[in-house]
């Protein structure tokens, strides 16, 4: 079974380890040591990176042996004595997110009686899912008592303990497994068992920031960051705040009214163009009318919508003997077909035939059908929807 030197060092970088066979699983060279210091994908935490001896290490995980596998590009002899190397920023930063998770789980459960259910540790962003929904203001609540913590920079101990001992502490959790546990001790705050890897004081969390929340299988779940991720994540907000105040002429904390008129303006111009577009569409309905060859008008008509392509299709429909196809662009175009009662076109079929060549969807009535999403070239499939009608 795999030594893990992670378990008691979590800060070791470098090691050397004894290859105890490489294999082939799944097409990929599997490699097994004596002793390791890479943490395997494990208990919501992802898995380290690194080098041994010249080949690298792209992922590790744990089988149910209890040795730990090694996956890399590159070669490893069964044998061989192979200096070992942690991706640190890697590590560092799964060991801030993971023990600011615990210190934050531990405010939620702590002050408001809110039990983390499971935990997330992603590329960019991780997750806690509770018990329970929580109001905004108990969140910060919660956050400021974590960040209390971080900054009081309490020393983080690693114990092993057997059942029986476990069974008389305050865990904040009751352990999923049995034997000895691993338990990571927040001096004064929180009591967890974990075998992940975790920085030696609070204080090297650097800061804990929640950066949202939702509603979560009947509980809540609750994004956050620390350390360097979080300031990352306010480098990121700080250039689009900035950048979206340049665009608007204000000033930052004006940038929500600053948004509320602009969807006011936009909202005011679509009424504005609908309006238009209503009294045009007779007008256009004249027109092409005007120019149709026995009755059939087909016309690709640039920037009107749906709705409006209708009310032109149907006053084209509404003189007897007309049938009309309109396109609506730039790609992917909708489509309206109307015809009047006097014409046998089908024009539910016609949409049908035209989807099947072009893509898109939709549906109708013989008299009067449209779609969306058509691709292609507006003038090849007007010819083809020419042909249909």
């Amino acid at each position: 079974m795999t030594d893990r030197i992670y378990y008691t060092d979590p800060s070791l970088i470098e090691f050397e380890a004894t290859v105890t066979s490489v294999d082939n699983v799944d097409g990929r060279h599997a490699v097994r040591l004596d002793r390791t210091a890479f943490y395997p994908t494990s208990g919501g935490q992802p898995h380290d990176l690194g080098t041994l001896g010249n080949a690298r290490v792209i992922d590790v995980v744990e089988v149910e042996d209890g040795d730990v596998l090694h996956f890399v590009e590159g070669v490893v002899t069964t044998g061989d004595k192979v200096p070992g190397r942690i991706d640190w920023s890697r590590r560092f930063d799964h060991m801030q997110q993971h023990t600011g998770q615990h210190v934050l789980s531990a405010a939620f459960d702590t002050l408001l009686k809110a039990r983390t259910e499971s935990f997330h540790l992603g590329a960019d962003h991780a997750t806690i899912d509770l018990a329970r929904e929580l109001t905004p203001a108990e969140i910060a609540r919660a956050e400021e008592d974590a960040n209390r913590v971080v900054w009081d920079d309490r020393p983080v101990h690693i114990r092993f303990v057997d059942a029986a001992e476990a069974a008389a502490l305050p865990l904040r959790k009751a352990p999923a497994r049995e034997g000895t546990l691993r338990l990571i001790d927040v001096d004064g705050y929180d009591l967890s068992a974990c075998g992940g890897t975790h920085v030696a004081r609070t204080g090297a969390i650097g800061i804990i920031a929640v950066t949202g929340w939702e509603r979560f299988k009947g509980g809540m779940r609750v994004g956050f960051v620390c350390g360097g991720r979080a300031l990352s994540t306010h480098r990121r907000l700080r250039d689009v705040v900035t950048e979206s105040a340049r665009l608007l002429s204000t000033m930052q904390d004006e940038l929500p009214s600053g948004i509320e008129r602009l969807q006011a303006d936009a909202r005011d111009a679509r009424r504005q163009i609908k309006d238009l577009q209503s009294r045009l569409a007779g007008h256009e309905a004249d027109r092409l009318a005007a120019s149709a060859q026995d009755g059939v008008v087909v016309a690709a008509l640039d920037g009107w919508d749906q709705a409006a392509l209708k009310n032109i299709a149907s006053a084209i429909a509404a003189r007897p003997g007309y049938v009309a196809g309109l396109l609506g662009g730039p790609s992917p175009f909708a489509v309206v077909v109307a015809r009047s009662a006097d014409r046998g076109t089908d024009a539910g079929a016609v949409l049908k035939q035209l989807a099947a060549r072009f893509g898109g969807k939709g549906g109708g009535r013989p008299e009067l059908a449209q779609g969306g999403g058509l691709s292609g070239d507006a003038a090849d499939i007007a010819d083809y929807l020419r042909s249909l009608l």
